[in-house]
């Protein structure tokens, strides 16, 4: 599952931690970014803080911080402090809004891609399985598509599609014909309602499966990939030379996606040909050769850490 947090007895352990949730990869974030007391930073997941908060710490009094989230709800755990912007936005708009604010470029820039444990224990907005609520999973309830809109109105192709690319799931056509067959007859408004839906075809362990389901629903529902696409192609204008890129991912679409970036610019798979030479102009400078994981502690503490993986570049 994408999630990048948990909150837990032992959650005031942490630094920077509060009960929006546990930052993952807290300290290798902090290291990575070798923050500039009089720098200027982007947190593009602002969520519970937790980041930023590790951010201001490392800050001296002239540094500036900007902070993204398009979840309104993450407003609440804003610090009160003037180093910090905070923008209700999508960081898929990180150009345009750092320009209202007349920054042009910036020291250092962090994106955790995960989702708040606060969101998925918020019934009402339908990230979870566990709870009873509407089939919603708007990340920004000021947008119009929900999940429960997918699954009335997308194709029985559109349906298979999304849940073989962003969920794994096993039987993806299956589950997709199942849909759109039953749909006509049973509501899905509701979590309760969509499970009742699709029960006859769940496979393997129900917890899992479902969570796989939930998970390719919310990154069409909120276009995550498209999101992180143009928030990386917009890295190169924004960071300083020798300022610093760091981005989280739980998923291995997203993953691919950071370290083909990271390594040539592109979004796709090159096949490295020896017998031809093409000059390539180098953007960026890759740090992390190996995404860094967790360290066991870490994954004792918070489970949901187990499929982070931070990457790191740095600008030419």
């Amino acid at each position: 599952m994408n999630e990048k947090s948990e909150k837990g007895s032992d959650a005031n352990q942490h630094p920077s931690a509060n009960d929006y949730h546990v930052p993952v990869l807290f300290y290798e974030c902090m290291d990575a970014l070798e923050i500039k007391k009089d720098g200027v930073y982007v947190d593009c997941t602002f969520g519970g803080g937790g980041h930023s908060r590790g951010i201001l710490e490392r800050l001296g009094p002239t540094g500036k911080l900007f902070a993204f989230d398009q979840d309104a709800d993450a407003k609440q755990n804003l610090p009160d402090d003037e180093r910090i912007v905070f923008i209700p936005a999508n960081f898929r708009h990180i150009q345009r809004f750092l320009r209202l604010h007349k920054v042009s470029k910036v020291d250092g820039l962090l994106a955790d891609l995960g989702v708040s444990s606060y969101q998925f224990d918020e019934g009402d907005r339908g990230f979870s399985i566990r709870f009873e609520g509407p089939l919603d999973m708007r990340m920004d309830r000021r947008q119009s598509l929900s999940a429960a809109d997918i699954i009335q109105t997308y194709s029985e192709q559109q349906l298979h599609k999304l849940f073989e690319k962003y969920g794994e799931v096993t039987n993806s056509i299956t589950l997709a014909k199942h849909i759109v067959h039953q749909r006509k007859q049973l509501p899905s408004q509701t979590i309760q309602q969509f499970k009742s839906l699709i029960s006859a075809v769940v496979k393997g362990n129900p917890n899992k499966y479902l969570a796989q389901v939930f998970q390719a629903l919310r990154m069409e529902v909120n276009d995550e990939m498209g999101a992180l696409k143009e928030m990386l192609e917009q890295v190169p204008q924004v960071l300083k030379t020798g300022g610093r890129v760091a981005v989280i991912t739980f998923h291995s679409i997203e993953d691919r996606m950071v370290k083909n970036f990271f390594k040539q610019g592109t979004f796709d798979e090159v096949d490295e040909n020896p017998l031809i030479s093409v000059e390539k102009e180098l953007i960026l400078k890759i740090i992390t050769k190996k995404p860094i994981t967790a360290e066991d502690a870490e994954l004792k503490r918070n489970s949901r850490s187990r499929s982070a993986k931070l990457r790191v570049a740095e600008r030419y």
